[in-house]
């Protein structure tokens, strides 16, 4: 039978398929990030659990992510050189805004959009530094563990010995899904020490800020951070920092609004800091800049994968992270699944010999009592909070 005009006959149709893989790839992913997008919409309870289509899928675990908190050393450093309560509270402030950028924009810059992170297996290790320099006094080093598998809490400490600058904390995430957006409430806090030269210490109370991922409709998730965080000063200082989206503020992304509010003792007005986190700030009254994020920044330094063992990350997720980067999805789920796998067969062994796995570098307390003392201040909720010690054991020890 001939062809009608404007017809194809179906071994064309199909030689055409062929003929374009990407097509048909596009295709199979439009069709897998809307199945994934119906499996939100109908699931109930914490969505850490489900399984993502591979192509949204980082080539980065979770226990890297703590790296973030030091893209930029020598603010971290710099925290130390303030002269006095005030100042020490402005620079804690600009280093903690810093770390925002590297957080929560950075794959939806280098990828296109949001992508969610390899999750850790339990006793997953990430260890690196960020070499002594004159502007930074010393050398700034990192250890990370993965501390729980469900719910997934990631610890650490980053510690520039030399200045006495010292961060201490862990992170896990509880997740919903909620018109049109995934709800990110980040569980957990931090701890910044600053050991004084007059041989006194500071410490600061650091509380996360809750994460909206927005654009799942139109296959471009990316973060946007809501609410108020807080970081309260063992001086009193307190920086209250109000996230806000596109039509508040500046009317931009990623705008927040931070207040520094002196002692009750101190009299003078708040400092108020305005801008957006993943670019700049300024102080509106004096029209100074506060911070700036769009210089380059400072990656962490890790041995190479061959002299890692077999429980740090990118040694663990080698095989699934060079899949994810070159597109070989079939080979990461594989090998994804093998990792995964070995994990349950892991916790099967340890319940039917009645023990339990041991953390390498934290020990778990069930009241963090610089959290309580420090939340006290500000009636911060929960008011008391667990936390992980870090037990001096790392590499860099």
């Amino acid at each position: 039978m001939s062809e009608q005009a404007g017809e194809a006959s179906p071994s064309k149709c199909l030689v055409r398929s062929d003929r374009n893989p990407r097509k048909r790839k596009h295709a199979s992913q439009k069709g897998s990030w809307t199945s994934f997008l119906k499996s939100l919409a109908g699931f109930t309870g914490d969505l850490s659990a489900m399984t993502a289509p591979p192509f949204i899928l980082s080539p980065t675990s979770l226990t890297e992510f703590p790296a973030y908190w030091c893209e930029r050393p020598e603010l971290f450093a710099k925290i130390a050189d303030g002269k006095d309560e005030e100042e020490r509270t402005l620079a804690v402030l600009r280093w903690f805004i810093s770390t925002l950028k590297g957080q929560y924009t950075s794959r939806n810059e280098s990828m296109g959009s949001e992508k969610k992170p390899l999750n850790p297996v339990l006793g997953e290790l990430f260890y690196g530094y960020w070499p002594e320099t004159a502007e930074r006094g010393g050398k700034t080093t990192l250890v990370v563990e993965q501390v729980s598998h469900h719910p997934p809490i990631t610890a650490y400490r980053i510690a520039n010995e030399v200045k006495g600058v010292i961060l201490t904390g862990h992170n896990a995430q509880k997740t919903s899904f909620s018109g049109g957006s995934i709800i990110v409430k980040q569980v957990g806090h931090a701890i910044l020490t600053v050991k004084l030269p007059s041989g006194g210490i500071e410490e600061y109370l650091i509380t996360l800020p809750r994460l909206r991922i927005d654009g799942l409709w139109y296959g471009s998730p990316y973060i946007e951070l809501t609410d108020t965080s807080y970081i309260q000063s063992s001086t009193g200082w307190l920086s209250q920092i109000e996230y806000k989206g596109k039509g508040y503020f500046s009317g931009k992304s990623h705008s927040f609004k931070a207040t520094v509010l002196p002692p009750s003792h101190v009299r003078q007005s708040p400092h108020v800091i305005e801008g957006t986190w993943h670019t700049t700030s300024r102080d509106p009254r004096t029209g100074a800049n506060f911070h700036d994020v769009t210089t380059l920044k400072e990656e962490v330094t890790v041995a190479p994968i061959d002299e890692q063992n077999e429980w740090e990350s990118r040694r663990l997720w080698g095989i699934v992270a060079k899949g994810i980067r070159e597109g070989d999805f079939e080979t990461a789920a594989r090998d994804k699944s093998r990792i995964e796998n070995e994990q349950r067969q892991r916790r099967r062994d340890e319940a039917a010999a009645g023990t339990k796995w041991e953390l390498k570098h934290f020990k778990h307390i069930d009241n963090c009592p610089t959290y309580e003392r420090l939340g006290r201040l500000f009636n911060s909720n929960p008011p008391t909070e667990d936390a992980y010690v870090y037990l001096n054991n790392g590499p860099h020890n």
